[in-house]
């Protein structure tokens, strides 16, 4: 039973303090990928502009083309370049090769495009095979021409690994590698990374383990969304998210090939699809909004930690800018974007934590938060999607993924130093029932959040909480949630 409604002094100090200590964690950050296979695209110097308009302080790119790169100079955007796969084998094959490419593709920019990483290659298992065991010389023969240049601390170097280079990702713990990658490319590959200094790159879709199992996976898993959550029956861990399950897999695939803890991990892709075919199940803006909005919001909190590593703080790559109208494949493929060529939103997502976008509209930090219960798309596109709510209507729920620590922590707070009352929640009172730490914390929180005027920022606890625009099911303990 949680006996903390009206905590002594002492611990209320101490919740304080642990509040003030959890603001003050690092936060992952979050970039988007820019992709441009496309003939409508804005010219490199508008889209700088709007990234800058947004708050998009880290790009992506899928190669090295002078116009971008010039575009970017001077914007103090960071920047993530790409060896292409059909130059990955020369590069393995000759350091001067490298040698030549780093100093015409990454020493002409640097450093007024402040370039901080290059992707050698993309997905190399999955999309070039044939070139998987000059992937590790490559690596190490642009490090080496980095060095050469005096760039190796400023400027690191990876390559995304898309999650099909994993054997097995269910349950998490079960996760391992590839028979024929594991030895022969992963661990020289993590070996390099833990003595360079350089991140592992993970591409990671929740949306397409969803589409094929739509059956069996909650859609609200796959979103962020409230949701009762899968046990880990191999770790005992529960999970609330379908990438937190997806990231635990990775760590425990790289846990059986040794050490690697100080490896820290980038998501490089995510995304899901604001459009799709018929088969294509959960495609659609108001999901692509939950989705990425949810992610966002997560990230910067200071929340992005997994089950399995909770502390870790995990840099995110949304995929994609733009809709790109000339990639191949299924109508997704098309429409991954965050905006249309046109600079119009698809959806309702800011990249900044507390209001809205640099220098434009802001939403109060609240409407990136659960975006995911229904659409209202105003023709034309551009526009923006919402929760179908009556207008005004917002709760403030505790957010289960932060862990008992973080909401016992948050739950004292409120219901001490906030001045929330939670009277409500004591032993043989009307909402004590459920007795659980999700249930109270909500009633708590909210009450604290309505008792506010609902501004911005009350509906936070360090990441413990966040806004929904439907009214929460929490079994006898909703009575207590009121929106005004």
């Amino acid at each position: 039973t949680q006996q903390s409604m009206a905590p002594p002094r002492g611990r209320l100090l101490a919740a304080a303090l642990c509040l003030l200590f959890l603001a003050a964690a690092d936060a992952g950050t979050v970039g988007v990928n820019w992709g441009r296979v496309a003939n409508d695209l804005p010219s490199p110097a508008a889209v700088v502009q709007l990234l800058k308009q947004h708050g998009i302080a880290q790009v992506k790119l899928y190669d090295t083309e002078p116009a971008v790169l010039r575009a970017l100079a001077g914007s103090g955007i960071k920047v993530v370049v790409a060896l292409p796969n059909e130059q990955l084998a020369a590069a393995a094959r000759r350091p001067s090769y490298a040698l030549a490419w780093v100093r015409r593709n990454v020493a002409a920019y640097y450093p007024a495009t402040q370039i901080q990483g290059i992707a050698v290659g993309n997905e190399v298992f999955a999309t070039a095979a044939n070139v998987t065991a000059q992937l590790v010389p490559a690596m190490t023969n642009v490090h080496a021409a980095l060095a050469r240049l005096n760039m190796d601390k400023a400027v690191k170097v990876s390559s995304p690994v898309a999650l099909s280079a994993l054997a097995n990702s269910y349950p998490p713990s079960a996760g391992v590698f590839r028979e024929e990658l594991a030895q022969s490319v992963m661990k020289p590959m993590l070996d390099f990374l833990a003595r360079t200094g350089s991140d592992l790159m993970v591409n990671c879709y929740p949306f397409f383990a969803y589409a094929d199992n739509a059956g069996v996976i909650s859609l609200d898993y796959a979103l962020f969304r409230p949701n009762a959550g899968e046990l880990d029956s191999g770790s005992g861990l529960k999970y609330y998210s379908l990438l937190d399950a997806q990231l635990d897999a990775v760590f425990a695939a790289v846990g059986k090939l040794g050490s690697y803890n100080g490896v820290h991990v980038v998501v490089s892709e995510t995304g899901w699809p604001s459009k799709g075919d018929a088969k294509e199940v959960g495609a659609g803006a108001a999901n692509a909004a939950a989705y990425n909005g949810n992610l966002v919001r997560r990230v910067l909190s200071r929340n992005a930690g997994t089950p399995r590593r909770p502390d870790a703080d995990v840099d995110v790559y949304l995929f994609a800018l733009f809709n790109e109208n000339q990639k191949p494949g299924p109508t997704s493929e098309r429409n991954y974007g965050v905006f249309y060529p046109n600079q119009q939103k698809v959806y309702d997502v800011e990249f900044v934590l507390g209001g809205g976008s640099v220098g434009g509209k802001g939403n109060g930090g609240l409407g990136w938060q659960d975006n995911g219960g229904g659409s209202a798309v105003p023709a034309g596109g551009g526009g923006v999607v919402r929760a179908a709510a009556t207008p005004g209507e917002a709760w403030c729920v505790a957010n289960a993924m932060a862990g008992e620590a973080r909401l016992h922590a948050a739950l004292d707070y409120a219901c001490g130093p906030g001045g929330a009352d939670c009277k409500g929640i004591q032993p043989g009172a009307a909402c004590f029932e459920p007795n659980t730490m999700v249930a109270h914390a909500s009633y708590a929180f909210n009450d604290y959040y309505q008792r506010k005027g609902r501004s911005i920022g009350t509906c936070d606890f360090a990441g413990a909480a966040y806004v929904v625009n439907q009214a929460p099911k929490i079994s006898n303990a909703e009575k207590g949630l009121s929106s005004v």
